[in-house]
């Protein structure tokens, strides 16, 4: 049976010491749109400007956390579930983390927020099927195309696009300044981050 460990450091021991509370930014899309280019962006704006956040991608996550798991809406639902966790788990301890993941389906994205208990932002990156194969940046598309990938969102599995995401990024018409400028605003208002005084660091 699950025990509910007590840390002896509250959330709001985190959240002195860092300057904001814990948040999750939850970038959906279709591969291609842009996600991984705006979190890594973003991380880096935000470290700049004081934030204790980290970034965690859904493509690096499979080739470890989830390398047991397949692409099966089952396994993809499961995917979506472990990266939640993580992103709980660290935003809980005071971190802002921006999520990457594909994530297809609207009942995983609502249940990942359900389960967040700290301030969760949905973010579409937004981009039509056609300009995600043009920019292909990982080859994904060319290797549909051969046979070499089964069930790949948005063209042999389907992408369910949230119906009311807190932030709609459309990444063929915005720059990448544009759409981190966007996400910046979001993330100030859903953590804010504490002005100190030099003497307070």
């Amino acid at each position: 049976m699950y025990t509910r460990i007590m840390h002896e450091l509250p959330t709001k021991a985190h959240q002195t010491r860092y300057g904001h509370p814990g948040a999750i930014i939850w970038l959906t899309g279709l591969s291609g749109a842009g996600k991984s280019t705006l979190s890594l962006n973003l991380e880096r704006r935000l470290f700049e400007q004081g934030y204790f956040v980290t970034a965690l991608d859904g493509d690096e996550l499979r080739e470890d956390l989830n390398a047991d798991l397949g692409f099966s809406p089952s396994d993809r639902t499961e995917n979506v579930r472990r990266v939640a966790a993580v992103a709980r788990f660290m935003a809980n301890r005071g971190a802002l983390v921006i999520v990457s993941l594909i994530s297809p389906f609207e009942e995983d994205r609502q249940r990942a927020r359900a389960a967040s208990h700290v301030p969760f932002r949905l973010v579409h990156v937004d981009a039509s099927l056609d300009v995600c194969q043009r920019r292909d940046p990982k080859g994904f598309y060319a290797r549909v195309a051969k046979g070499g990938i089964q069930q790949f969102t948005g063209v042999t599995s389907p992408y369910e696009p949230p119906p009311s995401p807190d932030l709609l990024l459309k990444t063929g018409e915005l720059s990448i300044a544009a759409c981190i400028d966007r996400l910046v605003r979001l993330v100030e208002e859903a953590a804010p981050l504490e002005r100190r005084t030099p003497q307070e660091h």
